[in-house]
């Protein structure tokens, strides 16, 4: 095959890939509100599912307590049958009053070092996600944050049940706005500027999760436990690459779950997740995990798709990317003429 007509299979493969994702959207995109709360309990009732909900804290006093409580009172307690089977704070080792308030609230609390014991524990939130595995028994494992405020049970109820109702769905994502202070939708910083280009440039499938990092996300324990988990903050674009390249697009989903209420982080914590984030990509790349991989190298997408939420949820807007290099002024005829002159 020559350079040519490589080019034209790689415009092709582009295009192909663009159709793919838009499909996707379409088919693997909802809202919370598709699945009431009474058919995922008749749903998980007949298969015998059981849901494990995990929240890593550290030094999370202020928030954790709240969560834990309305996820007993709206999923656990409140039901004839629960949704959530275990609610379990695993802590990385706070310094607050995080176990304590945890535990008050209605979860049970384990101590990241207590699991694996015979393994040193490694900083990192991927670290106590990983180690979650063995502290839980759920055949659906739902990951949210602690820092959330004004959390809403949706968040669980919303990416559990795609997995109750959908059997070919393994992996799923929450999708949110994300307040930046008082501007709408400014927050995910990290993922505008580090995940969201790394993901559409290499691995174009993914371009239409509109919440590539965020930390609420629920997954088949028989997906999980085949995944690596990266330690620390590249753990949600690691797992989120791994899980395509292991089962492939149509696994994965996405839920609309409303608005995300956090702490953000100042800037230099956000270039030490950017630095992680980057670190984790490019491990992938050199497994040969982009699906565009050829001759040895990633080829890239040239092109980017962001969202801004419409009235009937996250619109996609797809701009080119800047893709084309001068030459050195050097090898210019013009230049080189006016230099002799």
């Amino acid at each position: 095959m020559d350079l040519k007509t490589a080019d034209n299979a790689d415009t092709q493969g582009v295009l192909r890939v663009l159709e793919e994702v838009e499909r996707w959207l379409a088919d693997r995109s909802w809202s919370a509100a598709d699945r009431p709360l009474d058919q995922l309990l008749d749903r998980k009732r007949a298969a015998g599912t059981t849901v494990s909900v995990v929240l890593p804290a550290l030094d999370e006093e202020a928030t954790v307590g709240a969560i834990v409580e309305v996820i007993r009172r709206d999923l656990i307690e409140g039901l004839p049958f629960p949704l959530v089977d275990e609610l379990i704070v695993i802590d990385s080792g706070s310094t607050d009053r995080t176990a304590e308030v945890a535990a008050k609230a209605g979860a049970r609390v384990v101590h990241r070092d207590e699991i694996l014991p015979r393994l040193p524990a490694l900083p990192g939130k991927g670290e106590v996600l990983w180690r979650s595995l063995l502290a839980t028994s759920g055949d659906i494992v739902c990951f949210v944050d602690a820092d959330l405020r004004d959390f809403s049970s949706t968040f669980v109820s919303g990416i559990v049940g795609p997995l109750l109702t959908e059997p070919d769905v393994q992996f799923v994502k929450a999708m949110y706005d994300r307040p930046l202070g008082d501007a709408p939708g400014q927050g995910g910083r990290v993922t505008e500027l580090v995940a969201r280009p790394l993901l559409n440039l290499h691995w174009p499938r993914l371009a239409g999760f509109v919440q590539p990092l965020g930390g609420e996300y629920a997954v088949r324990r028989s997906l999980l436990e085949r995944l690596p988990f990266p330690v620390g903050y590249g753990v949600e674009l690691g797992l989120l690459v791994d899980a395509l390249h292991t089962v492939g697009l149509d696994a994965l989903a996405q839920v609309d779950v409303g608005v995300r209420v956090h702490r953000h982080q100042d800037g230099q914590a956000l270039g030490r997740m950017a630095a992680a984030i980057y670190r984790t990509a490019l491990l992938r790349l050199s497994r040969g995990h982009s699906p565009s991989y050829r001759w040895g190298h990633p080829q890239v997408r040239p092109e980017l798709t962001q969202f801004e939420r419409g009235p009937e949820g996250f619109v996609p807007r797809t701009y080119a990317v800047d893709t084309e290099e001068r030459p050195p002024m050097l090898g210019i005829e013009e230049y080189a003429l006016r230099r002799v002159a």
